[in-house]
This record gives C-alpha cells, sequence and structure tokens, in this order.
C-alpha cells in the first residue's frame, strides 16, 4: 500500500477537544478512525479515546497483515467500543454513560471499506467528484431540509451513538475499489457544519491532502465564529505518484509480517474481553439502575 495522510485536530469555541482521530497499518491492512465525544455527557473524550484505542487495538490483533473479513471485523470493532465505553461508565459509577459518534474505514486488497455511527463523516472523492458520503445518524437527515431551514428541528440531535444505553444504529459500506489519487476525508461535524459538501470536495480535491486538511480547518473556524465547534478531520490520498517524498507519505512495501505502525495510543490488547449478549445487558441494567438511584436522591 501506498498513501500520504494528513491529520489536525483545532479546538473552536468549546472549553475543551473531545474529538480524537488516529490511524495505523500492518503491511496489507490500513486502518483510519475518528470519533467525536459527545457534549452534554460525562467524559465524552474518555468515550472518543476508548472507541479509538478498542479499534485500533483489534486492528492490531486482527490485521496479520490482512483482516480475514473486513465488514465484520468493524461491525465486531465497533460493538467492542461500545461494550468498552459502557463498561467504564459501571466501573466509574457514572450517573449517565459517556458518548461518542465513530467512523471508521480500513483500506486493504486496494478497497476501502467503511463504518460509522453517529454524524462524523465520511467522503470518498474521485477525479474533482464526490463519490461516496456517509448519512448522518440525525433527525435531520430523516426529514424535509425545509423543516431545518424552518428552525423546528436543531441539526445536532442524533438518534444513535456509542455508548447509549440503546444498541447502536451503524452501516457498513464496501468494499469500494480504489483508484489512483482517490482522497478519502473522515471529519466532525464542525467540518462539515460550517463547510458545505461542494467546499469540501474542492479543496480536497485541487491540493495535497498536507495542504488542502489545515486549509479546510481554517476555513470552517473562520465561518463559525466564536461559537465553532471543535474541528478534526484525517485526510489520506491513495497511491498517488510522487506523493511519498513528502513527510504525509507512507508505503507499507518494506514492513515486514508482524510490524504494526499506529498513532493511536491504543493501550493493552488484553484488556479488550469479549462480552456476550448477557453481559452487555447486565452492563446497561446497573447503568440505568445507578441513574435511577442518583435521580432518586435528588431533593
Amino acid at each position: 500500500m501506498k498513501f500520504s495522510v494528513f491529520q489536525v485536530s483545532r479546538r473552536g469555541g468549546r472549553e475543551k477537544n473531545e474529538d480524537r482521530m488516529g490511524y495505523c497499518y500492518t503491511r496489507e491492512s490500513g486502518l483510519f478512525v475518528l470519533a467525536d465525544g459527545m457534549g452534554g455527557h460525562p467524559d465524552g473524550e474518555v468515550a472518543a479515546q476508548l472507541a479509538l484505542q478498542t479499534v485500533s487495538a483489534l486492528h492490531q490483533q486482527q490485521a496479520l497483515p490482512q483482516l480475514p473479513q473486513v465488514r465484520e471485523f468493524l461491525t465486531h470493532a465497533l460493538m467492542a467500543a461500545h461494550r468498552r465505553i459502557l463498561r467504564h461508565a459501571t466501573d466509574q459509577g457514572l450517573r449517565d454513560t459517556p458518548r461518542t459518534t465513530l467512523v471508521a474505514a480500513v483500506l486493504q486488497g486496494g478497497s476501502a471499506t467503511w463504518v460509522h455511527c453517529g454524524d462524523s463523516r465520511l467522503y470518498l472523492v474521485r477525479d474533482g467528484e464526490l463519490v461516496a458520503r456517509t448519512r448522518d445518524h440525525s433527525y435531520v437527515a430523516q426529514i424535509a431540509s425545509d423543516m431545518v431551514r424552518m428552525g423546528r428541528i436543531n441539526r445536532n440531535v442524533l438518534f444513535t451513538c456509542l455508548g447509549s444505553p440503546t444498541r447502536p444504529v451503524f452501516e457498513v459500506v464496501g468494499p469500494v475499489p480504489l483508484q489512483q489519487g482517490d482522497r478519502i476525508v473522515l471529519c466532525s461535524d464542525g467540518l462539515w457544519s460550517s463547510v458545505s459538501d461542494e467546499d469540501i470536495v474542492r479543496h480536497i480535491s485541487t491540493a495535497p491532502v498536507s495542504q488542502a486538511v489545515p486549509d479546510l480547518v481554517e476555513r470552517a473556524l473562520h465561518k463559525a465564529g466564536e461559537q465553532s465547534d471543535n474541528v478534526t478531520v484525517l485526510a489520506l490520498e491513495w497511491e498517488t505518484p510522487d506523493a511519498f517524498a513528502s513527510t504525509h507519505g507512507v508505503s507499507t512495501e518494506s514492513i515486514q509480517n508482524g510490524v504494526f505502525a499506529s498513532t493511536v495510543q491504543a493501550g493493552d490488547v488484553d484488556a479488550i474481553d469479549e462480552l456476550d449478549d448477557a453481559e452487555i445487558e447486565r452492563a446497561i441494567a446497573e447503568i440505568n439502575a445507578a441513574i435511577r438511584k442518583s435521580a432518586a436522591r435528588r431533593p
């Protein structure tokens, strides 16, 4: 595999940045992940970090050097991240569960496969055209756009995420064959809420990702002003000639079996335990009981 990659995260007008991102790869499989911890719930940044750690560690565990089944891996990894967040809430005795969005892509065998939950997005751009884009798991995405313009709903209201007491809704897409020069963008809603899809496609198509991404992020922060959300972008360019002489170019051709490179602090692979359905339901019940108990104590 050969690709150039660039990632950046900027805090907007928020007290803290709860976005997390990272990528990792073996000789024949690459994983790119972005999570946006949700405000209004405790430990949003912890939920996002746990999601990245879990998915990355499972990739390290199973990509030897390829994943046997990519779609199944993404489904399993997303649910494992969800369960780990629930366990964190139970272990910490939290009154509410930490929550996060997640979008993750695997590049393997010359194709891309991705999963997403929430409103962090993936864009696939080819020859200046938008080939694919994830659909947000929000109420806005399910109703007519004129309702949004009339202010009857809030675009930020999601109906699913990781860490919720209910089972997350998610979508897996692919494998989609890649062509030389394809660009893939993973981003938090801090980008796309301020910069249109057309602007994202145009900027990412007309410059190397190491130049296009910082420009897009600055554009989003400027347009949103003081109330800007955090803006996080992870973008890659697939097998573009001469792109790998830069510090942002990656070639895995010389990597040996058993070698795993990562920008994610994945933690201990062995710490990611397998939970059966009964354990998941038990964890959810414990969290709900703690919430009810806390509510009963309030004056």
